[in-house]
């Protein structure tokens, strides 16, 4: 026969682990000072304008613009 083993004691653990997983994540996330968290703010400001800077715009063009046109029976409203 084989081992037996205690499943309780196996999912206990498991969860265990994730939660130390979960912590580390956080702690991570939100364990910074505010000097960090300004400086990513700054950095993050910094991307978005240098992207909005190279964006190109794009003219609607009414060729492309879809018309819906009305199916058999809704010629009348209801």
């Amino acid at each position: 026969m084989g081992k037996v083993v205690n499943l309780n004691r196996y999912r206990k653990l498991k969860a265990k682990a994730e939660a130390a997983k979960r912590a580390d994540t956080n702690r991570r996330l939100h364990g910074r000072t505010k000097t960090e968290r300004q400086r990513d703010e700054h950095k993050k400001r910094l991307l978005d304008a240098k992207l909005d800077g190279a964006r190109l715009t794009v003219e609607p063009q009414p060729h492309l613009v879809a018309v819906a046109e009305p199916r058999d029976g809704d010629d009348e409203p209801s």
